[in-house]
């Protein structure tokens, strides 16, 4: 499904993200299937500056197509950004998403681990933990809190399991983004394919990962995001 970002995990198999024929129409498509997609991005770049200077340093991870980078370099005309993915192909949409603010965003093609181990003012984690397993996805949270300032803000959204009709939410987020009449199989090889965790222990992970006071701020069918502080 062209609607979630790549993985910055383990093991996770990015093989179809790799080929510029499969992600060439990620930027528009993904708008589409991504319910408030720009606000989204519009809140994410409010909470990240409660935590943050206005000469901010974010490390984005999962930058592949570049519109959260594009949507906060617009807000932010201080703010410098580290974008990391594993999919040179994403990372060549995103050079083109952002190439009016290139002077002030640096694209490295890695996982989580490639990032430079530097504190960061801010980060964020967009439409890309739904596919790592759980241990994948403490593990690149701690990647990411330690290269985070103490007090500053974390973003992350993606599928997740809203109550236990988590294949009912998927079936209604896949009946936004296409045809409703394909809507049941859609989802059902989403279900397979993704790894959804309730509320709680999407939270516990942030906590377990050096994160403080874990919030939901977004809701959209299937999808859920959180912000929360680096402890």
């Amino acid at each position: 499904m062209n609607d979630d970002k790549i993985t910055i995990g383990l093991n996770a198999n990015i093989t179809p993200f790799m080929q510029s024929s499969t992600v060439a129409a990620y930027v528009q498509d993904t708008p589409k299937k991504v319910p408030g997609l720009s606000d989204l991005h519009r809140m994410t770049t409010i909470l990240l500056g409660e935590g943050a200077t206005e000469a901010a340093h974010i490390l984005v991870v999962g930058a592949g197509g570049g519109l959260e980078l594009l949507a906060m370099a617009q807000a932010q005309p201080d703010w410098r950004f580290t974008g990391v993915d594993p999919s040179p192909a994403m990372l060549d949409i995103a050079r083109q998403t952002t190439a009016s603010y290139a002077d002030r965003i640096e694209l490295v093609t890695g996982k989580v681990d490639n990032a430079p181990h530097i504190l960061f003012d801010g980060a964020t984690c967009l439409l890309t933990l739904h596919f790592l397993n759980r241990s994948e996805r403490l593990h690149t949270l701690r990647q990411i809190r330690r290269r985070m300032k103490q007090g500053s803000q974390i973003v992350i959204a993606h599928h997740a399991a809203p109550d236990s009709n988590s294949l009912q939410w998927l079936t209604r987020s896949t009946s936004f983004a296409a045809n409703p009449v394909n809507a049941a199989s859609s989802a059902k090889t989403m279900a397979e394919r993704l790894v959804l965790l309730s509320a709680s222990e999407e939270e516990a992970l942030l906590r377990e990962a050096g994160f403080l006071e874990p919030s939901l701020f977004y809701a959209a069918f299937s999808f859920r995001g959180w912000v929360a502080i680096a402890g």
